[in-house]
């Protein structure tokens, strides 16, 4: 049986492992390394964002093109989750991570010396799917030791960690810039996912014990994915994650263009901006930790952050529109910040509330987690350059319609005004 913020099973308690226990004791050291894992991503994405404008230059590439390089970033690490969450049931979490970030390494370095968008596309996605396995594995590293209340407090210090990496990887991209170009952020990228890999091989010990591991094939793992889909309450935390997570994304693949291009800031202004915006969903992540958690439901801290998204995606498609006439860039980077804060609210309490109903299958479940947020925002990417270079205005109706359609999963599929969260047979 399952019950928010504590999960038993048929069987009984599963009594603590010595791997476990030890994982457990290392404490620091392993958010720091969990932390590195999950920073991956953003760093992959975002100090490659202020180059954004001179891939566009340099291969004579149209701006919606050039955003494909993040779109197939971002579906290679969503399918590329899908793979590497069963296996992770399967054959461990240590093994199946190595080969990822060894992957990621060397598609990584080809992407520096890509002489054409095409090969810098197809390459992005390799780097993507490898990349996957240090997202959808350090989320299930959490499940396998934590529980509960305490794994919501362990994602938002995670976030705190992890949540570093978007303040300074633009501020990177912005000073490489100026001494190399944007091959340099590849190659800076590359060096990162070698020292990544040399942490993960030293210190970041099993976490699944043999006797836990799923020994079925491909049949199993999708009979458990189909069975982990069948939860309505886990596919609504599932969707909510995952659209909030778009409409995060809709800023990250535009706003390099909005506020450059459209309103004239410098790379290193829109890096400050940006490095602003990631402080707010830190700091707003760890009130959820420190403060909320445990006084407050993870459910009523998630409504109310969908409630400020969308709310303040409404603000800035009123902006951009015109509506209060020429607003200028402090208008939209003030509504920017606050749709990006409110993200801390969103985001670790969807994982863990999705989380705390699968102790049987977390990297299955994390992995269609990362999917479903990745690959909604894949589809997302396009949509916001739509209208060209000219206009904000499809990013803000992206991002409206994105945190409409979560805040009507978590009400309609979640329903947490209902004492009971069991899952469905």
């Amino acid at each position: 049986m399952q019950e928010r913020g504590r999960t038993t099973t048929t069987e009984g308690h599963i009594p603590a492992r010595a791997p476990v226990a030890a994982a457990r004791r290392a404490g620091l050291l392993v958010t720091l390394v969990l932390g590195g894992l999950t920073a991956l991503p953003p760093l992959s994405m975002d100090m490659y964002l202020p180059a954004l404008p001179q891939v566009t230059d340099v291969l004579r590439a149209p701006a919606a093109t050039v955003q494909l390089t993040l779109t197939a970033c971002l579906a290679g690490m969503a399918l590329g989750q899908l793979v590497v969450g069963p296996m992770s049931d399967k054959w461990g979490r240590r093994r199946p991570l190595l080969v990822g970030m060894i992957v990621y390494v060397a598609a990584t370095a080809v992407c520096a010396f890509a002489p054409g968008i095409e090969l810098l596309v197809a390459f992005r996605l390799l780097q993507g799917l490898a990349g996957a396995a240090g997202i959808v594995i350090a989320r299930a590293v959490v499940r396998d030791l934590y529980d509960g209340v305490e794994m919501a407090r362990f994602f938002s210090t995670l976030m705190l960690i992890s949540g570093v990496a978007p303040i300074i990887a633009p501020l990177i991209g912005g000073q490489i810039l100026r001494i190399t170009d944007w091959r340099g952020v590849f190659h800076a990228l590359t060096a990162v996912g070698v020292l990544l890999t040399l942490v993960v091989w030293r210190f970041l010990h099993e976490t699944l014990p043999p006797e836990r591991r799923h020994e079925g094939g491909v049949g199993e793992a999708l009979r458990t994915m189909r069975g982990l889909l069948a939860d309505r309450v886990f596919t609504g935390y599932m969707l909510a994650g995952g659209l909030a997570f778009a409409a995060l994304f809709a800023y990250i693949s535009a706003s390099p263009f909005v506020v450059q291009e459209i309103y004239g800031a410098s790379p290193q202004t829109f890096s400050l901006l940006f490095g602003l915006n990631s402080i707010g969903l830190v700091a707003v992540g760890q009130i959820n930790g420190k403060l909320l958690v445990g006084r407050v439901s993870l459910d009523k801290a998630l409504g109310f952050g969908l409630t400020v998204i969308t709310l303040a995606a409404t603000a800035l498609l009123l902006m951009t529109a015109g509506v209060f006439g020429e607003v200028g860039l402090v208008g939209i980077a003030a509504g920017l910040f606050v749709l990006m804060s409110a993200m801390g609210l969103a985001m670790p309490n969807t994982n863990a509330l999705a989380l705390m109903r699968t102790p049987h299958a977390a990297g299955s479940a994390s992995a269609l987690l990362g999917t479903s947020s990745f690959l909604i925002g894949a589809i997302a990417s396009p949509l916001v350059g739509i209208a060209g270079e000219a206009t904000a205005v499809p990013m803000a109706v992206v991002q409206l319609a994105c945190a409409v359609a979560a805040l009507a999963c978590f009400l309609l599929l979640c329903r947490p005004w209902r004492a009971e969260a069991e899952p469905e047979s």
